[in-house]
């Protein structure tokens, strides 16, 4: 047992948080988002929210301040799905940095996914709920 890590971040997922490096990625994939195909590391997170997972990254995870450090998936045009939980995303990510979210198309989000040092594959149900963090430094 540690203290201070949030439960729901498993001894998998806190070991590839601690392997990452700066500009290392990491994708938080919604339970559609095809986690094993893309990922070269796919660490599961079934039935937990992508939120809740944000939420707990973000508080050991450093963003990176020199590069865009957070990516949501756009929407497909054409495709008239509301997406509240981007909102949710921006007022966690608010807690932590001032950084604002750049989205990306999705076949772009996917070349980049598979380029992601891990991805975290989520029991989420909203659609678009997809995310990636690039790492920074700690500068303490």
């Amino acid at each position: 047992m540690l203290k201070g890590i949030p439960k729901i971040i498993s001894p998998e997922l806190l070991k590839i948080l601690a392997e990452m490096g700066h500009g290392d990625e990491i994708v938080i994939g919604d339970g559609n988002f095809p986690a094993e195909t893309m990922g070269k590391r796919c660490v599961r997170c079934d039935g937990h929210t992508a939120t809740d997972l944000f939420d707990a990254i973000l508080q050991l995870f450093p963003l990176d301040t020199y590069a865009q450090p957070l990516f949501l998936m756009e929407k497909v045009p054409g495709d008239n799905v509301e997406t509240p939980i981007w909102d949710d995303f921006k007022a966690i990510a608010a807690k932590y940095t001032d950084a604002e979210f750049e989205h990306i198309e999705r076949f772009k989000f996917y070349d980049r996914a598979k380029n992601a040092y891990a991805v975290v594959a989520t029991g989420e149900s909203a659609l678009y709920a997809c995310v990636i963090l690039k790492k920074g430094v700690i500068k303490e």
